[in-house]
């Protein structure tokens, strides 16, 4: 895993931009607003996907897998994710040939130039809330600039280079990049240190935060509800603090949340006023994101009576919450979920949509480190939320396998081991379930790395069984 460089130039001229790690959500963005902007791109990831392929529709030089021939001569700037490791050819040779590395960070940076720029941070809710400011402005008949980190249901594209002066970008926290835009809102949803190995200390994680909210010219819209955010707030040293949730102190305040159908209905209270809001998205998380893009939408001088109304656009963002499917009876969602809280999130939001049905929960845990210190958290989780749960192998990611870290770790801490099963071959997997499900259930998948392309093979088992009746 690499460090981004604080201390990079980033270039007055891009010119020809390779992306090394291209497939990625967020890198996909970057590559496709650049390729808007006339930049010849080219770029390569170790496996394809849907960005890859939509990116080269588009025009972009991909290549499937990692090779310093990938770097054609012509490259002037070449854009890399905290993801890649040192020893990656294409970054060596990069570097060989003295051409100008930046990273994904910072060619945001150079695209959000001369915007008014919103920078959403924490370790849970980025995306959705990203979503939200976005899908509300463009309902409200503004045009935002924005690069999320999944594609916005209601939009179409993770991606947009509008006409406005707002542009909205996700920012991530966990290598502290987060810090090098120049950012006139900061949206900070929550502050859970999930990322110590890269600040060392919890300390340093939240000086961090601070440090963001500080660096924002305008306002600071803060959790008042996130225990961590909290603490913080009390030492962030800014003129506008706009604080939101369901705290009676909180700013945009969060009151009266009710399931509604596939959705959620809850009450904001701006001013003493209290609005109706609704989302056709499930659970009091997003009514919580909700109640934090009201906030910023008001920094931006959209008053509560037009934002609210305008968060129904929102219709939810790709891998979060994502219906995929309904075969005999059984809908498969797919989630990206891979922090203990997040999965909360999306079990509690999923409980309040099934009805009488049963949850199945398909865990793919993610990284081996977070899977070491994370295991008995995961399966508190899981076993009290889910009815029944598949536990997958490990998505090691940038991070090389650790002896002994598989996803048994998960299935061991469950107290009835009844109510989970480890299945680290795919296909196996995909049996269990469909012997399990009975219609009325959900199935639900569960991280951020490939678990999502387990789904073909869980409807497809779904589909050769025999149909059957729900048990009473």
């Amino acid at each position: 895993m690499i460090t981004p460089d604080a201390n990079a130039e980033i270039p007055e001229r891009i010119g020809k931009a390779h992306f090394i790690g291209i497939g990625g959500s967020g890198m996909s963005g970057i590559a496709r607003m650049m390729l808007g902007r006339g930049i010849p791109v080219s770029g390569s990831d170790r496996s394809e996907s849907d960005y890859t392929r939509q990116l080269a529709e588009l025009g972009a030089d991909v290549a499937i897998g990692h090779d310093a021939a990938n770097l054609a001569d012509d490259v002037d700037t070449v854009v890399v994710t905290s993801a890649l490791w040192p020893d990656n050819p294409e970054l060596v040779r990069a570097r060989e040939r003295g051409l100008a590395v930046i990273h994904r960070s910072q060619a945001l940076v150079w695209l959000t130039r001369g915007s008014r720029l919103v920078a959403v941070a924490g370790a849970h809710g980025k995306t959705t809330s990203t979503g939200m400011i976005a899908a509300a402005l463009v309902e409200l008949g503004e045009d935002p600039s924005f690069v999320n980190g999944g594609v916005i249901s209601s939009l179409g594209t993770n991606e947009h280079r509008g006409t406005g002066e707002a542009f909205i970008v996700e920012a991530d926290e966990s290598d502290g990049s987060f810090l090098f835009y120049d950012t006139a809102i900061a949206l900070i949803t929550n502050v859970d240190d999930d990322h110590l190995d890269h600040y060392g200390t919890t300390e340093a994680f939240e000086a961090a935060f601070v440090e963001f909210a500080n660096r924002a010219r305008e306002a600071v819209v803060i959790s008042a509800d996130d225990p961590l955010a909290v603490e913080i707030t009390g030492r962030i040293d800014h003129r506008r603090i706009v604080a939101f949730g369901t705290a009676a102190d909180a700013d945009v305040r969060l009151v009266d949340v009710e399931p509604a159908g596939a959705g959620v209905e809850f009450g904001l209270v701006v001013d003493g006023v209290r609005h109706a809001a609704r989302l056709p998205v499930p659970g009091f998380h997003n009514a919580l994101n909700a109640a934090g893009a009201v906030a910023v939408l008001g920094e931006l001088g959209i008053p509560a009576e037009r934002a609210v109304p305008a968060l129904a656009a929102f219709g939810g963002t790709k891998r979060r919450f994502d219906l995929q499917g309904v075969v005999d009876g059984v809908s498969v969602y797919d989630d990206y979920a891979h922090h203990p809280v997040e999965v909360e999130a999306a079990l509690t939001a999923a409980r309040g949509v099934v009805g009488e049905g049963r949850l199945l929960a398909v865990h793919q845990p993610h990284l081996y480190s977070r899977t070491q210190a994370m295991s008995p958290e995961f399966a508190a989780v899981l076993e009290r939320l889910a009815d029944r749960t598949i536990v997958l192998e490990v998505d090691g990611a940038r991070e090389d396998p650790v002896p002994g870290v598989t996803g048994e770790l998960v299935r061991r801490e469950f107290a009835d081991p009844a109510r989970v099963e480890y299945h680290p071959e795919w296909p196996d997997a995909a049996r269990a379930v469909a012997e399990w499900a009975q219609p009325g259930d959900f199935v639900i998948t569960l991280g951020c790395g490939n678990v999502n392309r387990i789904v073909p093979q869980l409807l497809e088992a779904l589909a050769e069984r025999e149909p059957r009746a729900a048990e009473d």
